[in-house]
């Protein structure tokens, strides 16, 4: 199935089956960082994660709406990295899909 068949604001399902881990100069606490400081947990001294994908169950904190139905990133243009690197239809994107039982055929409209 080709990647625009995946409706990703229906789906949600890798911002709540991941850990979010990023280097912790993304966050806007740092000269030129974009994602919210606010809603970060610290890893260690270099890394941090997105609150709510450090525990199972994972569900990030800036996910809004239901899993599978229709949903939206609150900070979608501060997401960190690795959100950014999860592309519709790749390895990661179908595992997640398959944990959430969120089929490539749902409804789009």
């Amino acid at each position: 199935m080709s990647p625009a068949a995946f409706d990703c604001q229906r789906c949600g399902a890798c911002c709540a089956a991941y850990r979010v881990s990023f280097y912790w100069a993304e966050a806007d606490d740092a000269p030129g960082g974009t994602v919210p400081a606010g809603l970060t947990l610290p890893l260690g001294p270099h890394l941090r994660c997105m609150q709510g994908t450090e525990t199972q169950p994972v569900r990030c904190v800036a996910l809004r709406g239901e899993v599978g139905q229709r949903v939206a990133c609150s900070i979608y243009d501060q997401r960190p990295s690795p959100c950014c690197a999860v592309q519709p239809g790749d390895d990661q994107c179908l595992r997640a899909r398959q944990r959430h039982r969120v089929g490539a055929d749902a409804p789009t409209a």
